[in-house]
């Protein structure tokens, strides 16, 4: 299932106001994400950082813990469909970024558990997206097909 341009646009505004309520005291780089499911379900998060970086968490983290949290894993959900991404310095829109490597690992457990291969959408300042597929941020991963 490929989003159309209604549903991308919907879902960027979705991370941009999920990165509003991000906890970012340290770094002041907010993050929010927002994941689409084949059930046309959309779930948000944003970083959260804690006094001890180790132990912050991502904004796509949150939000698949959520989405597990609220009704079960992407294949329960018919599959992970899109990730949106938006984030920067605080109160700042600048170049789109992706999800960080630890990021791309629990999408692509999500996705692997229905059986997709998510667009990710990495939201920008003056409209810019930048549009690929989880595969191509995370070429040959591991997963759960490996534990048999």
């Amino acid at each position: 299932m490929m989003p159309d341009d209604a549903t991308r646009t919907a879902l960027i505004a979705a991370a941009r106001a999920a990165r509003e309520t991000a906890y970012a005291p340290y770094s002041h780089f907010t993050v929010g994400a927002a994941l689409l499911f084949g059930d046309g379900s959309v779930v948000t998060g944003c970083n959260v950082e804690n006094a001890s970086y180790g132990l912050s968490l991502c904004a796509e983290t949150v939000a698949s813990a959520t989405a597990t949290a609220a009704g079960g894993h992407a294949g329960q959900r018919g599959g992970l469909v899109a990730v949106a991404v938006a984030g920067g310095p605080e109160g700042v829109d600048g170049e789109p970024i992706t999800p960080c490597g630890r990021c791309r690992q629990v999408l692509y457990e999500q996705a692997a558990l229905g059986g997709t291969d998510p667009l990710v959408l990495s939201a920008g300042g003056d409209g810019v997206v930048v549009e690929e597929r989880l595969s191509f941020l995370l070429p040959r991963a591991f997963g759960p097909a490996y534990l048999g």
